[in-house]
């Protein structure tokens, strides 16, 4: 029994060319994906570093309060109207609500 293999238009990619049609597309989710996502990280870290006493900040959580006190890598916040004070990470912080000059 024979058996014939057939090949789509009977034509070969060169091997050179896929490997540069794979790097494309590396490329191409970089610049899409990647790059944009380690400039927003960047953005919030710098906001996170900036903070000052008295900023009025939102969680990730979504509480949101008026900074009354800063350490390294966490802080403290008054939370309502009855001063109640919550001590959290940095990290934990969405959003800074005051705008500095």
């Amino acid at each position: 029994m024979n058996f014939v293999t057939l090949t789509a238009g009977g034509n070969q990619t060169p091997g050179w060319l896929s490997i540069v049609m794979l790097v494309g597309m590396v490329v191409l989710m970089y610049f899409m994906l990647i790059r944009p996502q380690r400039k927003q990280q960047k953005k919030e870290k710098e906001m996170r570093d900036n903070l000052q006493i008295g900023d009025e900040i939102v969680t990730i959580g979504g509480i949101c309060g008026r900074v009354v006190s800063l350490k390294e890598d966490s802080l403290v916040i008054e939370s309502s109207g009855d001063r109640t004070k919550i001590q959290m990470q940095r990290s934990s912080i969405s959003q800074n609500l005051t705008i500095h000059e």
